[in-house]
């Protein structure tokens, strides 16, 4: 992978709030499993209702518990794709959705340069003891080096849905960069990752970044939302957020956050918020133990194995 990345726009608005580099964590054996529950959120069982003449049980719904505040460190990297994300997907092929292709959604932590592209590549990578990913690499060919018009240094969750900041020579002018790479790339899934808060007013933050999920959702395109390896708008206050709002709309949860605890300063250079680079500047996954795995490595492959997941349980379930 190419060296290290440029800052995301006017990152010094925010690196006020940058502290020191947190220490580092024994590596959890868990923090890739994915799990049996929709969307990687706790959920209770569906109970079932017998009708009254003996026949097949009815299913009920039944109330989820909300999550405590820090229940979300524990998910899972990958999420599953069961419960209410089929039917949302469902209804994008109903509108015509590709069901090969996604979209990436964010600021630079997702730019092509860095950012799943070098799947595209043969020989900027080799998957080692992740060779079964191959088919998704090939199921998702052109989405993964394609050059979202939704991603752009210094994008944020307000910039993304303002038809100020899409790009002119491809988007009308009253097109928002969002709604912009939906329609032209016509995605029957979005990855949504946003890691900046700006002047750290996360209720703001909320504000836009339920509109992101919701104009996904009227769009039929399933969101998959992700944690950021980065704090420094203190409290893991936007990560515990981005969590809450997966479980209130009920749709996957990329629990990146998890993936870099076991990672030498959980993969952040020196400003806390940038990503390390990969060793040799490539994805190569059987040189290093995971441990030692750069923060890029460890994005491109976890968001890989969240696209494997998809493409495994709600895309093609026939066709593993």
């Amino acid at each position: 992978m190419a060296g290290f990345i440029l800052g995301c726009g006017y990152l010094a608005v925010f690196l006020s709030a940058c502290g020191s580099r947190p220490a580092e964590t024994t590596p959890d054996a868990n923090h890739t499993d994915p799990s049996s529950t929709p969307s990687g959120m706790p959920t209770t069982a569906t109970p079932t209702v017998a009708a009254s003449d003996g026949a097949t049980a009815i299913p009920t719904d039944a109330p989820r518990p909300s999550p405590a505040p820090d229940d979300w460190k524990a998910y899972p990297t990958v999420p599953s794709f069961a419960g209410r994300v089929e039917t949302i997907f469902k209804r994008g092929i109903s509108l015509g959705r590709d069901p090969n292709v996604f979209s990436k959604v964010g600021d630079c932590q997702n730019i092509t340069t860095f950012f799943l592209a070098d799947f595209e590549d043969p020989a900027k990578f080799r998957l080692g003891p992740y060779q079964d990913l191959q088919a998704t690499i090939d199921w998702f060919k052109g989405s993964l080096g394609r050059k979202s018009l939704a991603v752009k240094g210094g994008m944020n969750v307000a910039a993304v849905i303002n038809p100020l900041r899409a790009d002119p020579d491809a988007c009308p002018a009253s097109e928002s960069p969002l709604a912009c790479e939906l329609r032209l790339n016509n995605p029957s899934l979005a990855i949504i990752s946003f890691e900046e808060a700006w002047d750290g007013n996360v209720d703001k933050y909320e504000t836009y970044l339920r509109q992101v999920i919701e104009y996904s959702l009227d769009q039929g395109v399933v969101p998959v939302v992700a944690t950021k390896a980065d704090n420094l708008e203190g409290g893991d206050r936007i990560n515990a957020l981005i969590a809450q709002l997966a479980w209130e709309y009920d749709i996957p949860l990329w629990n990146f956050w998890g993936a870099v605890q076991p990672l030498r300063y959980h993969g952040l250079s020196k400003d806390g918020f940038h990503l390390t680079q990969a060793t040799g500047d490539l994805n190569f996954f059987f040189d290093l133990a995971p441990s030692k795995w750069s923060g890029w490595m460890a994005r491109n492959l976890t968001a890989l194995q969240v696209l494997d997941g998809a493409r495994r349980e709600l895309i093609s379930p026939n066709n593993p």
